[in-house]
């Protein structure tokens, strides 16, 4: 079984601004922290969110590519671990009232 390798490139004047990137493919995710940030979805890239440690979380992928659409769940999955909390449960809409819905 193959596992994708990621790194993360984080942000030394904002913790909660990173970006996942995958070793072996071009997938990039920014991370965003809803509770301390704005956020507004790109309509041309995927988000999904998640609870981890208290926070909750905005994934957003950077200029995807088809051939990448499916490693997403796993990065995220990556970076739940990474900060401790792999039981993160991943949603596709925002769960906050009256924000933005997949489509």
């Amino acid at each position: 079984m193959d596992y994708n390798v990621y790194l993360l490139a984080t942000d030394p004047k904002n913790p909660c601004r990173d970006i996942i990137h995958s070793r072996d493919t071009n997938l990039k995710i920014r991370v965003f922290c809803l509770d301390n940030e704005q956020f507004g979805p790109d309509s041309n890239e995927i988000q999904l969110y998640g609870y981890g440690n208290g926070k909750l979380y905005a994934f957003e992928t950077i200029n995807i590519k088809a051939d990448d659409a499916l490693d997403v769940v796993g990065a995220i999955q990556w970076y739940a671990d990474y900060i401790d909390y792999p039981e993160m449960e991943i949603l596709p809409d925002d769960p906050r009232p009256g924000e933005h819905k997949a489509m």
